[in-house]
């Protein structure tokens, strides 16, 4: 009973992981709340211009749309909330605040933006979807927080690495959701 019930997480788990990612182009109706987390050391200062080109051409402008809300964290020495609010007629404001974000932290916190951004997602209305990125140029700030009180919250992501960054496309709220999936489905089997 105890490997059917492991069988069937790492079966839901792959099945996430490899679903495609978010695209307001693919006909998305559904609002979302994207939850960016950037990372705001001197690590992430050479690969900066890459990864905020990345991601102004691949989330604000394909992915968010009108009704949309993003919170985009500098996770600094300690994080700090650079923009939070409505995505509508404000993606040129968006872009420059990612094109001026400052790289100068010598330890990101992640983990004080993951914790943040998960109290975030849970009070997240079932009629929205919620999506949490991070982005980070820093292993040691990512050690840190993969061994530190945050590492619950980085349970389950997909990582896309490029040449000196990487994403993370995490799910602070996705433990919950693949029990009762399981137990669903366990029910569904008896």
């Amino acid at each position: 009973m105890r490997n059917t019930y492991i069988r069937i997480i790492l079966a839901l788990i792959v099945i996430i992981g490899l679903s495609p990612g978010l695209s307001a182009e693919s006909g998305r109706v559904i609002p979302l709340d994207m939850h960016l987390i950037i990372d705001g050391s001197e690590s992430f200062q050479n690969s900066k211009n890459d990864a905020i080109a990345w991601i102004n051409s691949q989330i604000v402008d394909r992915t968010l749309m009108d009704g949309d809300r993003i919170t985009i964290w500098r996770a600094a020495n300690n994080a700090q909330i650079i923009f939070s609010g409505d995505v509508s007629g404000r993606k040129e404001e968006i872009k420059n605040v990612l094109n001026a974000l400052v790289a100068d932290a010598t330890t990101p916190d992640f983990s004080g933006a993951l914790t943040d951004a998960a109290s975030r997602v849970t009070r997240v209305s079932q009629d929205r979807l919620s999506y949490t990125m991070l982005i980070t140029a820093s292993a040691e700030g990512l050690e840190q927080t993969l061994t530190g009180g945050a590492r619950n919250l980085l349970r389950w992501f997909r990582s896309e690495k490029y040449e000196r960054w990487q994403v993370l496309v995490v799910g602070p709220e996705i433990a919950p959701r693949v029990q009762q999936a399981a137990a669903s489905l366990m029910d569904f089997l008896r």
